[in-house]
C-alpha cells in the first residue's frame, strides 16, 4: 500500500512539476506501455500523410488482406507468435494506420528512417523486413485484415 502511494505521489509531482509540456520518452525507454502510446503516434515515412480508419472493418476487404497476407507476409510473419518478424495480432492497436501503411509499401526508407520501425529492427536482430513492393490497394487491404486480428 505505502508503494501505491509513493508512486501515486511522485506522478503527481511529476505532472506538477511538467508546467503542462508533453513528456518525451527516449528510444531506449523500457516501459511497454509507454511505448506503446508513443508508438501510436508516428505516421513513418512514405506516401501515406494521413488516413482515417472506417468504424467498421470492411469483411470483403479483409478477406482480400488475408490472401495478401498469405502470399507476401508469411514467410516471416505468423499470427500470434513472434518468427522473423513480429507477430502482427492488435498491430492496429500499437501503430496509427499510416505508419502501419507506410511500412508495408516503404521498408527500405522506414527501416533506415523511422525511430519506431528502427527500435523494431534492432528487436528483431536487425533482419530487414524485404521490400515486396506492395501497391497501396494492397497495403489497404493488408490493414483492414490486420483490424481483424485482436
Amino acid at each position: 500500500m505505502t508503494v501505491r502511494i509513493s508512486l501515486l505521489f511522485s506522478f503527481l509531482l511529476f505532472i506538477a512539476c511538467n508546467d503542462g509540456k508533453k513528456s518525451e520518452l527516449t528510444e531506449s525507454d523500457s516501459n511497454s506501455e509507454q511505448n506503446a502510446t508513443t508508438l501510436k503516434k508516428g505516421s513513418g515515412i512514405g506516401p501515406v500523410k494521413v488516413f482515417r480508419l472506417p468504424e467498421t472493418v470492411d469483411a470483403s476487404l479483409a478477406e482480400t488482406g488475408k490472401q495478401v497476407f498469405t502470399q507476401k507476409c508469411t514467410a516471416c510473419h505468423i499470427i500470434g507468435k513472434k518468427l522473423i518478424g513480429p507477430d502482427l495480432t492488435a498491430v492496429v492497436e500499437r501503430h496509427r494506420p499510416e505508419w502501419i501503411m507506410n511500412m508495408i509499401m516503404n521498408p527500405i526508407e522506414m527501416l533506415s528512417k523511422d525511430p519506431e520501425a528502427k527500435a523494431l529492427l534492432a528487436e528483431y536482430n536487425n533482419l530487414p523486413m524485404t521490400n515486396q513492393n506492395v501497391p497501396e490497394d494492397e497495403a489497404r487491404a493488408l490493414l483492414e485484415y490486420f483490424r481483424t486480428l485482436k
